[in-house]
């Protein structure tokens, strides 16, 4: 539900905005959600599948990795088989970065500073400019430069940010701005205080990420713990979450995290509690039951599932359909904060799954009517 209660608005920090094929990035945009393949990218098959299923569960942008000529040529035949804009990583090698451009990559994730002489960036950055491609300088705490190692000790916000800006000024040096910049760290502390000096220092869109976070449930929290941070104060322009796991539940949680924060709705918001012995149905299993059953629906909408009276009802109040938990294996349902209905034990989920199916089909066909009315 829309809100305009002042401790619940974000400020997003201004930003100048880029393009990464059909997704604008910064500015006023959406923040977007990236996922990265893990497949061998010459395993054209394997890798357009993987990527078919980030799209089913919304990612906006996918990365793939180019480490031979083979994976940069590769990339052609990919591109045309998936809808998401696709960002070639190349770490070191010009060549792969012109090869990944020619191919139809909508982005290079390059670091100009490390692919040797001007004349290797120049022809890199014409390449960009010459098949519409834009650029994101990565710069990882586990990979800074000796120089910079050398200067303060050990990585540290203040060398991250100013590797990012050399790198930042090799581009612009070459007439390029179409650009966004990342300064990750697997330490939280450290990411986040490189991302708050990078966000100071200068106006490009930041993709943010807690690099190498772990598995989905350490990931998970360790990621948004960092990304909630700079999120609430308004930093990122785009996320990945980096987990040890299947790619599209990297794209799961960095939409939850957006959601949790009102800066992207997509699909279903379950707001449930934990259950206790007041519990009229067996929430825990009814929730993770509802949430599979869900999954497809994309239109942004508010269910609540409480067990009992306490919160029940104050809850309903705040969401589109809810159910609380009553005596006698029977529940009250509501519609719009209001009682509507009662509802007997064993159809819950199937009663919910039906209620939201039928929501979600007549908010999309009034946006379909919607400017047939206003022709």
């Amino acid at each position: 539900m829309s809100s305009v209660r002042a401790y619940r608005q974000i400020q997003r920090r201004p930003s100048r905005q880029i393009r990464v094929g059909s997704v604008l990035v910064g500015g006023d945009a959406p923040i977007s959600v990236q996922s990265m393949t893990n497949t061998p990218t010459t395993d054209v098959r394997a890798t357009v599948e993987q990527i078919r299923s980030m799209e089913r569960v919304g990612v906006d942008i996918v990365r793939v990795s180019c480490p031979d000529r083979e994976s940069a040529l590769a990339l052609k035949e990919i591109v045309r088989q998936v809808q998401v804009p696709v960002v070639a990583d190349i770490h070191f090698h010009y060549k792969r970065a012109i090869e990944a451009a020619e191919s139809g990559a909508a982005c290079l994730r390059i670091n100009p500073g490390n692919i040797g002489s001007a004349d290797r960036v120049r022809e890199v950055v014409k390449a960009a400019k010459d098949h519409g491609c834009s650029m994101r300088i990565g710069v990882n705490a586990g990979s800074l430069e000796q120089d910079l190692l050398e200067k303060y000790g050990e990585p540290c916000p203040e060398a991250m940010v100013e590797s990012a800006l050399n790198h930042a000024k090799i581009l612009e040096d070459h007439d390029f701005r179409e650009f966004k910049i990342s300064v990750k760290a697997s330490d939280v502390f450290l990411a986040v205080a490189a991302y708050q000096g990078l966000a100071e220092a200068c106006d490009y869109p930041l993709h943010i990420g807690i690099t190498e976070a772990g598995g989905l449930r350490a990931g998970t929290v360790k990621s948004s713990i960092g990304l909630g941070m700079l999120l609430w104060a308004g930093i990122g322009d785009t996320l990945r979450v980096s987990l040890s796991a299947e790619p599209a539940e990297e794209v799961l949680v960095g939409y939850e995290m957006l959601k949790s924060l009102g800066l992207r709705r997509r699909g279903v918001t379950v707001i449930s509690c934990p259950s206790c012995a007041r519990q009229n149905f067996d929430v825990i299993r009814t929730v993770e039951v509802l949430e599979q059953r869900l999954a497809h629906i994309t239109t942004p909408m508010t269910v609540s599932v409480i067990g009992c009276v306490v919160n029940g009802p104050g809850e309903a109040r705040e969401t589109d359909i809810g159910l609380t938990g009553g005596g006698n294996n029977t529940h009250q349902i509501y519609v719009a904060g209001q009682p509507d209905h009662r509802l007997k034990d064993r159809n819950i989920v199937d009663h919910l799954v039906a209620m939201v199916e039928a929501k979600a089909a007549a908010i999309e066909a009034a946006k379909t009517a919607a400017p047939e009315a206003a022709e």
